[in-house]
């Protein structure tokens, strides 16, 4: 499943790092709507807000369907046929959509059918892993990052060079209150079984839309047709995850610390491995519209920090070093 995720980027970064090509070549970034209600956290949950990408013909009938446009969507999706003047009335959760019915439940299908595709954007998703304690522990699962991540480059380079965002399957829909209203656009990230190397974390996992070609199919409606398009849903891979601290538990908490990697039991620090300097490199440089960093929220470490006990699936050294671009925080460590 997918309850939690992060999305630190600022509105204009955001933006760079969809940049796409469309139907005829040209690179283009994607037009925001609504860009002002856009708020960058490192702890999204359900019925929060987030941004989506989805085809600009969705909102401009005449539009080149291959164009994309970002907008912030309610997650959590309400049915366009649903009659209740509340939204927070509908009785079922709505946050993910099971791979293997949302062609059959009516709050999908009908969207789905019509096109109403999307892609949830994220740094990367939570996920809580049941102990033998009873408890559960965290973890965070991204794309694999490459140390170009921690240099997001300028405005007019000709390529994203920074974080590479996680891309879900999502499907939305737009309902009106039936007594009049602002129109709502709300959405829901489409889950599949597991992949082997997450499976041990958790049995379900988001549809992960991984290079612009499956983006671009999933999101050209008018070219790719339904039944095609679910062919794109499917686990993947190419994901790398590292344990978090217990601190993301509480959807109030919105720091990097999220996000930051633990070594589980570790007493001590430890030295980091190559890939976490570029996950917690990426942290430290503040992004301006991000989520405020407040260095007493920061993780205390020395000039390394704590690693995954799993490294072949973790790029957390890349956070390492976009976090140390700054110096080092001089806080106390939350207790995991």
């Amino acid at each position: 499943m997918c309850g939690r995720t992060a999305c630190s980027l600022g509105a204009d970064k955001l933006r760079r790092a969809c940049a796409y090509r469309d139907r005829r070549g040209r690179r283009r970034q994607p037009e925001w709507v609504r860009e002002e209600r856009y708020q960058p956290s490192y702890n999204k949950g359900p019925q929060s807000s987030g941004p989506v990408l989805l085809s600009r013909r969705h909102l401009h009938q005449d539009a080149d369907s291959s164009e994309r446009v970002l907008m912030d969507m309610r997650w959590g999706l309400v049915p366009s046929w649903f009659k209740n003047d509340d939204p927070s009335k509908l009785q079922f959760n709505t946050s993910n959509c099971r791979s293997d019915t949302m062609l059959k439940k009516s709050s999908y299908k009908g969207a789905l059918l019509k096109g109403k595709r999307c892609v949830v954007l994220a740094d990367g998703f939570y996920e809580w892993q049941q102990q033998q304690s009873g408890g559960k522990q965290p973890y965070f699962i991204y794309f694999p990052q490459t140390k170009d991540a921690v240099d997001e480059g300028t405005e007019g380079d000709e390529e994203w060079k920074g974080w590479r965002l996680l891309t879900m399957a999502g499907i939305f829909d737009c309902w009106e209150p039936p007594s009049g209203g602002e129109m709502l656009y709300t959405y829901t990230i489409i889950t599949v079984d597991a992949s082997k190397d997450v499976s041990f974390i958790h049995h379900r996992m988001p549809a992960i839309l991984d290079g612009d070609e499956a983006i671009r199919k999933w999101l050209d409606f008018a070219e790719v047709p339904t039944q095609e398009a679910v062919k794109l849903i499917q686990p993947t891979e190419n994901i790398v995850f590292h344990p978090v601290s217990t601190f993301v538990n509480s959807i109030r908490n919105n720091t990097p610390e999220c996000v930051t990697p633990i070594e589980l039991g570790a007493k001590k620090e430890v030295k980091a491995t190559p890939s976490n300097k570029v996950l917690l490199g990426w942290l430290k440089n503040s992004p301006e519209g991000s989520p405020q960093k407040k260095e007493n929220d920061l993780p205390k470490w020395k000039s390394q920090f704590i690693h995954s006990p799993s490294p072949k699936k973790t790029s957390a050294g890349i956070l390492q070093q976009w976090l140390g671009k700054q110096g080092e925080p001089a806080a106390k460590k939350h207790k995991a």
